[in-house]
């Protein structure tokens, strides 16, 4: 298996977007959008993927909590994380496989 940098890209951005998705890491940038009566304010906060798909906002109606969305650096922050890394351990392994 460790001879195969395709599968080990697709192994490990897999393990690391099931991680990211379903359990609550609050780690990449983001806007909550709270309204509070009459007034509606954006807040910086950081937020975890598993919002995105339902994981962990139960709480977020009694906060006054209407909308998140991630910022462009929590989206790069993702993007790096889930694609990136193993992209990198990938093309190292090929490199490596290439030299014997």
């Amino acid at each position: 298996m460790l001879k195969k940098p395709l599968l080990i890209f697709i192994v490990f951005s897999s393990v690391l977007a099931f991680l990211f998705f379903f359990f609550p890491i609050n780690l990449f940038d983001g806007k909550i959008v709270v309204e509070n009566g009459l007034q509606s304010y954006t807040a910086d906060d950081n937020l975890s993927l598993s919002n995105f798909i339902g994981i962990g906002i139960e709480g977020m109606n009694e906060q006054g909590i209407v909308d998140f969305y991630l910022t462009a650096k929590g989206v790069i922050l993702a993007f790096i994380y889930i694609l990136g890394f193993p992209g990198l351990l990938a093309y190292r392994i090929y490199l490596k496989n290439q030299r014997l």
